[in-house]
């Protein structure tokens, strides 16, 4: 076995930096999602996939594999979500086994008065904190290492789309 290749001083700073970011700021969106539309991050990607989808409709799986969730854990949040009128669940016409997830009306209320302060907040939080150069920068980096770790299986999503907008 090949012995490991430490990072070094800059490599640790940059990468114990990174984390701390990306924790702080997926904590930071969260909070502001909850405190300002009552929604979580999951009902958050649920409603924003929907309303991008062809007629406010996906199957369960593609859902899943947007989201790198399992069937499973997606289905138990859903049930949740349908608790409170945001989405429902059909049968699919071509599969019996499967199911469709679609947004409902409240659900689109809810994503459309969501989504401007959700903006708001990334833009405060992080796109506005960047110079157009840092941007571009983060922009690279960010579609190189997803597309190394959707090439390599890592990730759960293998639809070939470009990443989310961070919207």
């Amino acid at each position: 076995m090949d012995a490991p290749r430490w990072l070094d001083d800059r490599e640790d700073r940059a990468w114990r930096g990174y984390r701390r970011m990306r924790r702080l700021l997926d904590l930071q969106l969260a909070r502001d999602l909850m405190r300002d539309a009552g929604l979580s991050e999951p009902d958050y990607d649920v409603l924003s996939d929907l309303s991008e989808a062809p007629d406010g409709r996906l199957r369960l799986g593609e859902l899943a594999d947007r989201m790198l969730w399992s069937r499973s854990r997606l289905s138990h949040h859903l049930s949740r979500m349908q608790q409170r009128g945001l989405v429902t669940r059909e049968e699919c016409a071509t599969d019996g086994r499967g199911s469709v997830v679609v947004l409902t009306a409240e659900g689109r209320r809810a994503i459309e008065a969501a989504a401007p302060g959700h903006v708001a907040a990334v833009r405060r939080h992080l796109i506005d904190l960047l110079e157009p150069d840092e941007l571009a920068a983060l922009d690279r980096l960010a579609h190189r290492v997803v597309d190394r770790l959707a090439g390599t299986g890592n990730a759960r999503s293998a639809s070939g789309r470009d990443p989310e907008p961070l919207t």
